[in-house]
């Protein structure tokens, strides 16, 4: 065993794992930019939103790219557990917080690069963001909160299924909570009942708030339901993970 924290083996491993698989590295970094061209190249002019269609959709596209990775956390947490993976680290004397924040912390560095490479292609395509250097850390704070809620229920579903296959269709939702939110179009643009949800599911405001930072105006009753939102989702998916990894470990 390496003289390295048992955190750091099991981050670099996760991270590897993602790297090494062509799909997962699709899904979770080129995905996303797929979906910013279609989006501003395709369908933007049909949609009227007030301003430049590549500037309203930017923040929106930053959310799609955190869940996009979902699927192979979910996946990897399960065939770790289903596969004896996790059994040989208890013979090694691995500390069970470690392999479960490896994975976590693997998840969020994953959507860190993914939305640096979406910015990129963005500001190419004409994306002119109006942040200061303060609003653009708040923009930093909201995608790791987010990449930390979201990566801890995720490797929660991923324990809770019962093959690799269930867990990363158990992650679907979550990828598909962006399009019902306001993040291709306005709530209000929407159609009765879809709106009201659009509006009060906890995907809104995080993007919202990511749209205010970003044009430089941001609103602190967004900023808070995201942020308690956040917090919400990652101590339900810290806890059910912690739980389900003792009963089945």
């Amino acid at each position: 065993m390496s003289t390295k924290s048992p955190s750091i083996v099991m981050l670099r491993r996760d991270f590897k794992h993602i790297a090494r698989n062509p799909t997962s590295v699709f899904n979770a970094i080129l995905m996303p930019v797929v979906m910013l061209f279609m989006f501003v190249y395709l369908l933007g002019d049909a949609f009227s939103v007030g301003v430049d269609y590549v500037d309203y959709a930017t923040p929106g596209m930053m959310l799609l790219a955190v869940c996009y990775g979902l699927g192979a956390t979910a996946t990897s947490a399960n065939a770790d557990m289903t596969k004896g993976i996790i059994n040989r680290f208890k013979v090694m004397d691995v500390p069970r917080g470690a392999v479960l924040t490896g994975k976590v912390v693997a998840s969020v560095l994953t959507n860190l690069v993914a939305i640096v490479v979406l910015v990129g292609v963005a500001f190419a395509l004409g994306f002119r963001p109006s942040a200061s250097f303060t609003d653009w850390l708040g923009v930093l704070g909201i995608v790791v909160l987010l990449g930390v809620a979201t990566g801890w229920f995720t490797v929660a579903l991923g324990l809770f299924a019962k093959s690799p296959e269930t867990a990363g269709l158990a992650a679907v939702p979550l990828i598909m909570l962006p399009f019902f939110s306001s993040a291709i179009v306005p709530a209000e643009k929407m159609g009765p009942g879809v709106r009201q949800f659009a509006e009060y599911q906890p995907f809104t405001p995080i993007i919202e708030t990511l749209r205010g930072l970003l044009a430089g105006t941001p609103s602190s009753s967004d900023a808070i339901t995201a942020v308690a939102w956040c917090v919400a989702i990652s101590l339900v998916g810290y806890f059910w993970a912690r739980s389900t990894f003792t009963k089945r470990a």
